[in-house]
C-alpha cells in the first residue's frame, strides 16, 4: 500500500485545513488509517484513526472537538478536517495504514509528511 498525504500549509490560528491521504496498491477498505504528527525533534504522536468501514473513529484528547477524520473508500482517501487550529498544532502530519483495528504498535504503511504551520 502506498500512501500520499497532502493539504498542509501555512494558516493563522483559528483557521481550518483539510488534509488528504490517498492510498493505492491495496484493498483500502481492509485497512485502518490514522494520522500522526511530529514536532521538530520529537517522536510522532497519534492524532486520529478511522476503521476500514469508517464506523469507528478515535481521537487524541488534544484534537477532540476540533479535528474530524473521515474516509471515502470509493476514492481510496482519508481526510483530516482540522478546525480552530492552534499554534501548537504546527507539525509535520503523516498518514499511516495497518490491517489492525488500532493500527498496531507500528503501522505497516506510512505516507510522506505534509507540513502544517499555524501562526498566531
Amino acid at each position: 500500500v502506498q500512501l500520499q498525504a497532502s493539504g498542509g500549509g501555512l494558516v493563522q490560528a483559528g483557521d481550518s485545513l483539510r488534509l488528504s491521504c490517498v492510498a493505492s496498491g491495496g484493498h483500502f477498505v481492509f485497512y485502518t488509517v490514522g494520522w500522526f504528527r511530529q514536532y521538530s525533534g520529537k517522536q510522532r504522536e497519534f492524532v486520529a484513526r478511522i476503521s476500514g468501514g469508517g464506523g469507528q473513529t478515535v481521537y487524541a484528547d488534544s484534537v477532540k472537538g476540533r479535528f474530524t477524520i473521515s474516509r471515502d473508500n470509493a476514492k481510496n482517501t482519508v481526510y483530516l478536517e482540522m478546525n480552530n487550529l492552534k499554534v501548537e498544532d504546527s507539525a509535520v502530519y503523516y498518514c499511516a495504514a495497518d490491517p489492525s483495528y488500532d493500527l498496531g504498535s507500528s503501522p505497516d504503511y506510512w505516507g510522506q509528511g505534509t507540513q502544517v504551520t499555524v501562526s498566531s
